[in-house]
């Protein structure tokens, strides 16, 4: 066998089906749909349609609230930022902050803050600006030598109040 003399097995592929061509091609006028209405148009699907029965999802009862005022915060444990610290993607020198984060790979992207989680240990000196820090994280930090500003992205800390060491 020679590289001019591969092919496709016999019937591994067809050629495709040229519809509404005319009535003598076999897939005319109606192009293979049926004759009108609804799904004979193109661009139409009913999901969820159960022949004018009422459908599943709106026989079902709703449940819980789903609050689209809620801050979508990227949540990072004390214990991931002293790993970056000691990989060196985090510069000990400067405040951590979203920005910072995003620059190291711990966030994926920027979205509406940072909460701050107590969860590892860590020993160094960070001086961190959070959207929201938990109680713990803020003793591991503290215990660390570092401090915590707790603020919001328009420099208003959480309590309503001008940035300074608001906890949330």
């Amino acid at each position: 066998m020679k590289l001019n003399e591969i092919r496709d097995n016999d019937g591994a592929t067809k050629n495709r089906m040229r519809v509404g061509r005319g009535i003598g091609s076999g897939k005319g006028k109606t192009a293979g749909r049926g004759v009108k209405g609804q799904k004979a148009r193109t661009g139409v699907s009913i999901k969820g349609f159960e022949g004018g029965q009422m459908p599943l999802h709106r026989r079902l009862p709703k449940r819980g609230f789903n609050n689209i005022h809620a801050a979508d915060l990227n949540e990072v444990n004390v214990g991931r930022i002293q790993q970056a610290v000691d990989a060196g993607r985090i510069d000990a020198s400067a405040p951590v902050d979203m920005s910072a984060l995003v620059a190291a790979g711990i966030c994926a992207r920027d979205r509406d803050g940072v909460k701050l989680l107590g969860v590892g240990e860590l020993t160094t000196k960070l001086a961190f600006t959070v959207t929201r820090a938990s109680k713990s994280a803020i003793a591991a930090v503290e215990k660390a030598g570092g401090s915590v500003t707790v603020e919001f992205a328009d420099g208003v800390s959480a309590r309503g109040k001008p940035a300074d060491a608001a906890v949330a």
